[in-house]
């Protein structure tokens, strides 16, 4: 049985006390890392569902956890469009009558993830700073011994996928952010030094080790979603099982319609590549259109020549690449008379 690092737990109140709390540990973090003794020692943690198996395997060993439990908003809130607080459980924003009927692709995203049970525990901020995944960096300590470690480990040797490769290639798996991107979302961050809004499309890197442009100061507390006025949205998922895998493809389509003709659109993907992409090539086929087969065809072309699957996860490279262009055909599809 793998077994937790031993840590110490802060459960502040409010986001404040947080980012307080997180500006404190990691300024002794950096200061350690001056040192001589560099090292993540001070990390967030929502639901855990993520987090702490990647402790067990020792992928993370920080000594102080900052629960965000008790500090994020939880609740969903019309406005001028829709407001999610990042604590709210994934099974919450699936089931939610607004987003159901306004923000579909998000309600299938979150569906899709994992078991009742993890969804039950796992939060919408959770999923949207979800750590990349590899087959070489997702293993126990004692594997990763045995076989050697990764550039996402250890920044000295190389990345096991790719050797010649300069990055690490660990993919983006997170099922909410393509939908997410798809709807126009963004994101309310909050630290030490105040709070500021930020594109989700700006919150990614390709980078497998550092995916997030957004700080480890930084704290997600709200997605904040556009009026749902016109629009349709659907997310297809690819996963070796049914139920509880991570995807291998995941492909979120939307567009807003004026009578039968499309005004605005967009397509996102996830598990191809370092950081999830909009497709700008996609919406640019199917702007002004009726969803006709061949702009359809345009935009799953485009999607498939941007994928990028790398062989670091299931399925075959060809398998995923060729699926990218299936789903974009499916998803719009759908969206006719959705």
């Amino acid at each position: 049985m793998l077994r937790l690092p031993r840590f110490q737990l802060h459960t502040p109140a409010t986001v404040g006390d947080a980012a307080l709390l997180l500006r404190e540990h990691r300024a002794a973090e950096q200061d350690s890392a001056k040192t001589g003794t560099p090292g993540i020692t001070v990390m967030l943690v929502a639901g855990g569902t993520d987090l702490y198996p990647n402790m067990k395997r020792r992928q993370f060993t920080p000594s102080t956890l900052i629960s965000l439990g008790k500090a994020l908003p939880r609740g969903i809130h019309n406005g001028k469009g829709l407001t999610i607080g990042a604590g709210a459980t994934l099974t919450a924003v699936a089931s939610d009558t607004r987003v159901i009927t306004g923000y579909r692709a998000l309600a299938e995203g979150a569906l899709s993830i994992s078991t009742p049970q993890l969804r039950n525990m796992g939060t919408l901020g959770g999923n949207l700073c979800l750590d990349t995944r590899c087959n070489w960096y997702d293993q126990s300590l004692f594997w990763r011994m045995a076989e050697g470690m990764c550039m996402k480990t250890d920044p000295s040797v190389v990345c096991r996928v790719a050797p010649s490769s300069p990055r690490c290639l660990a993919v983006a798996s997170a099922d909410t952010v393509p939908a997410l991107l798809a709807l126009g979302a963004s994101v309310r961050v909050v630290n030490a030094s105040g709070e500021r809004v930020v594109p989700l499309a700006e919150m990614y890197r390709e980078d497998g080790i550092s995916h997030l442009v957004i700080g480890r100061d930084d704290i997600v507390t709200e997605v904040i979603l556009p009026p749902a006025d016109g629009w349709r949205s659907a997310y297809l998922k690819l996963r070796d099982r049914g139920s509880f895998d991570f995807p291998i493809v995941g492909l979120a389509a939307a567009v807003r319609m004026d009578g039968v003709v499309v005004r605005e659109a967009r397509l996102a993907m996830t598990a191809v590549g370092s950081r999830p992409m909009l497709v700008g090539a996609a919406a640019a086929a199917l702007v002004g259109t009726r969803l006709e087969d061949d702009a359809i065809a345009a935009a799953a072309a485009a999607a498939h020549k941007i994928a990028r699957p790398m062989d670091n996860t299931s399925g075959t490279i060809a398998q995923r690449k060729r699926t990218v262009p299936v789903f974009a055909t499916r998803a719009l599809a759908s969206l006719r008379g959705a």
